[in-house]
């Protein structure tokens, strides 16, 4: 006998939506790169504030640094902060986004809220690619708000992309590579009235003695600008029928700027931000026999922050700070430049192992180990001059940087370590399905901290009194061991109930345990915050329960019910010198709790796709955020005896995605309906209710309304070459939806301006209510892109 190929059409196997969910045991969302792309979103935060349970970037009322990101399955959460992703992908790249905003298995840590999870794509067997290039303008009627915009400027916005996949060799070796370029002038401006040397002086009663240079030209400067270069590539080798190996390359560099109203008339004096990063990643997965594989993966991280005027701090460009003397007086910078200068370094090297054997019918185990070294670089420093003090200091500029030992620089190399190990088990019946788990967590903060905390630097010197001198000691390594539990029921052949209660602990962010890294204290009170290496692990309890429902065939309903302790926050606590002064350390002393109602709608027949989501959210917390406390008493402000709702415990968030996309053409609408964050309401100081200890967050804000589009046609060219038109509209509608309101009035760019403000408002450039029209208190206003490329 010989062998032969028998060749035969593709088969597709497609699973049920019982299949699908069947093993689920908490909320699970996985969004597939069909539907990115055609959703009108620009990136990964936009298809994540679409989800269930996802309110204002926080997730299931956690802070915003209790979540993990990943791609391919590697962490690549920035640590410092803990707020944001080190790297990005693009929308096009993703092969299938995986949301986890309820409990999640043992596999997952470092995170208390929430995971997200990008799994990139990779190419096959055809060459397919695609071009696309996109302008768009900020059309809008509001331009009394948004000073500067013109209708005709089309290509305010700028948006480049290419993406090319294919095989090197056959099947076997395939590459898959991603391209974009992005530079949006954005929709906040500033008067180029002033340059940083220009000064002024406006503090005599009489105008006819005011003195003012303004050497600008008056043109309007972007002030919220961005640049943006993204790429990927990723080579996918498949060794044997068993073997696969991957190896990736995303680099990200980004430039930006953030809108500060007091720079508005001095452009040029504001700092902007910086970002790069690049991520190396090898991946092995290995099948072993019908019952087994594992997958094994390394990556290296390298990341750089930096927030500047000039990189280099010691720049001759940098100006005496004469030329602001007076200018917070008028509430605007009429001279002078911001002189914060914070340079940071992360990079972070991890090693990945998992494996999944079948051991019986009923039961699959999983286990795995993660090894994570940090190496962080953190350069933080206040500009000085050298001649500060001095009878000098006015009339001669030279700048300097002083060392760690100073109150003005915080300066340091730390070299952290995590390690995690878990194993949990699925235990599958027929209508039954149990995971459960247990999860190992090390971390080694590789640091030391002082003895004593009420003279941590030996500023004060006590020979005779020896216990009142602080020595260095090692911190200790941390450890935490977290269970995890979910059961599905399968209720019927449409219909599945489940049940999860896991912990979860994360370790605070790594300012957080480094700040301050000379422990000195400055003269004043309230002005030093402090790091502290033996912090230890937040915890959170969460419970859910959840239901889906199969409504009809293309229709699914799906309702889950949560509740969260939150335990061991991150907070700061007062410590008095052994001289009185008081100062911050972070420490967990904080609780919060949140409780919700999540309910997610699908539907699709065809050409018509409909997704749904509603959540109904109430959190509670003694504290907003670390400081929140601390800040309060150095404010001399009674502390808070009760819980209050946090600054993200928006009631009603509810959005609606409807899209109809037929074989050469497609449209997609979306829609947010957001009931209103709280803010902190402050009464006039004649009014009676101003001598009382009002809670924060007790008042709301308005509510936010936004639709967006996104729409493209299919032009055949000849084989298999296409021509794509796209148009994309983000705030269809043009709404005004305030994001930041006044305390006084509870809406943006309104104030209650009393006689006397009136009257030592002095200026020959402005008015005193320019103080308070502030654009920056709105989300942006209508946006139209328009796209042109080829596809294949």
């Amino acid at each position: 006998m010989k062998e032969t190929v028998l060749e035969t059409d593709e088969i597709v196997v497609t699973a049920s939506r019982m299949a699908q969910k069947k093993d689920q045991t908490s909320s699970i969302r996985n969004v597939s790169s069909e539907q990115i792309e055609v959703l009108p979103v620009e990136s990964v935060q936009g298809v994540l504030q679409m989800q269930a349970g996802v309110v204002a970037g926080h997730f299931r009322g956690g802070r915003a640094n209790e979540v993990a990101y990943m791609i391919d399955g590697l962490q690549v959460t920035e640590a410092f902060r803990g707020e944001s992703r080190l790297i990005d992908v693009e929308p096009e790249a993703i092969q299938d986004l995986e949301v986890i905003t309820g409990t999640f298995n043992a596999e997952y840590g470092r995170a208390m809220s929430g995971v997200v999870n990008a799994v990139t794509k990779e190419g096959g067997k055809h060459f397919e690619g695609m071009a696309l290039v996109q302008l768009g303008n900020y059309l809008t009627g509001h331009k009394d708000v948004f000073i500067g915009m013109k209708d005709s400027e089309l290509n305010r916005l700028q948006d480049y992309r290419l993406q090319l996949s294919g095989p090197i060799i056959g099947e076997r070796v395939t590459f898959f590579t991603n391209f974009r370029h992005r530079y949006d002038k954005s929709y906040l401006n500033g008067i180029h009235r002033f340059n940083v040397d220009d000064s002024s002086n406006f503090q005599d009663p009489n105008p006819q003695n005011w003195y003012s240079e303004h050497t600008g030209d008056n043109d309007f400067v972007p002030l919220n600008d961005s640049k943006s270069i993204n790429f990927l590539s990723k080579i996918t080798a498949r060794l044997t029928p068993h073997i696969k190996l991957t190896f990736s390359y995303i680099y990200n560099k980004n430039d930006w700027q953030e809108y500060n109203h007091f720079y508005k008339y001095n452009p040029y004096g504001l700092a902007s931000y910086h970002k790069t990063s690049s991520l190396y990643t090898v991946g092995l997965n290995h099948l072993i026999g019908q019952s087994a594989f594992y997958e094994l993966k390394f990556s290296y991280l390298d990341s750089y922050f930096g927030h500047y005027v000039f990189e280099n701090p010691l720049d001759t460009r940098y100006v005496n700070e004469k030329y602001d003397l007076y200018g917070r007086t008028r509430g605007f910078s009429t001279g002078s430049q911001q002189k914060m200068h914070e340079r940071r370094w992360l990079r972070d090297f991890n090693a990945k192992f998992d494996l999944t054997y079948q051991l019986t019918k009923h039961h699959s185990l999983k286990t795995g180990l993660l090894y994570t070294g940090h190496n962080l670089d953190n350069r933080y420093s206040e500009i000085r001059n050298k001649y500060y003090g001095t009878a000098l200091q006015y009339v001669l500029y030279e700048p300097v940087i002083y060392p760690d030992s100073s109150i003005y620089s915080d300066i340091y190399k730390m070299k952290p370590v995590e390690f995690s190990a878990y194993i949990q088990d699925k235990i599958e019946f027929e209508e039954l399905v149990i995971n459960f788990g247990v999860r190992y967590d090390y971390f080694d903060p590789a640091a030391y901290y002082p003895s004593q905390r009420r003279n941590p630097a030996n500023q004060l010197d006590f020979p005779n009194n020896p216990e009142k001198m602080s020595r260095l000691i090692k911190a200790k390594p941390k450890v935490q061991i977290s269970p995890r539990l979910g059961l599905a029921y399968q209720l019927s052949d449409v219909a599945l109930l489940h049940f999860s209660y896991g912990h979860f602990f994360q370790m605070p962010p790594l300012y957080a345990l480094y700040e301050n890294h000379a422990f000195r204290v400055a003269p004043k009170d309230y002005q030093t915050t402090m790091g502290n290496s033996q912090i230890k692990a937040q915890k959170t309890v969460q419970y859910e329960v959840g239901l889906w429902q199969e409504i009809v065939k293309g229709m699914g309903l799906e309702v889950a019910l949560y509740y969260r302790d939150i335990y061991s926050l991150l907070s700061t606590k007062i410590i008095s010198t052994y001289n009185q002064i008081q100062y911050g350390l972070y420490t967990n002393k904080d609780y919060g709790n949140s409780k919700g109602l999540e309910v997610k709608l699908d539907y699709t027949n065809g050409p018509v796709a409909a997704y749904l989501n509603y959540t109904l959210q109430y959190t509670r917390g003694n504290a907003d955020n670390p400081r929140f406390n601390f800040d309060r008493a150095g404010n001399s402000r009674d502390p808070i005896p009760t819980l209050i709702p946090m600054s993200w415990d928006q009631r009603h968030t509810f959005n609606a995605t409807v899209s109809y996309q037929p074989a050469n053409y497609g449209v997609t609408l979306t829609g947010y309906f957001n009931s209103g964050l709280p803010y902190t309401w402050v009464p006039q100081p004649t009014e009676p209710l101003a001598r009382l200890n009002l809670y924060p967050n007790f008042a709301t804000r308005p509510s936010k309304i936004k639709l967006d589009m996104n729409a493209f046609y299919l032009l055949k060219l000849a084989d298999r070459y296409k021509l794509k038109f796209t148009l994309n509209v983000y705030n269809l509608l043009d709404r005004l939806n305030e994001n930041i309101v006044n305390p006084e009035t509870g809406r943006a760019c309104t104030a209650i301006i009393r006689p006397e403000e009136r009257a030592a408002h002095r200026s020959n450039f402005n008015e005193v209510e320019d103080r308070y029209r502030n654009p920056g208190m709105y989300d942006p206003p209508r946006l139209v892109k328009f796209g042109i490329g080829i596809i294949f």
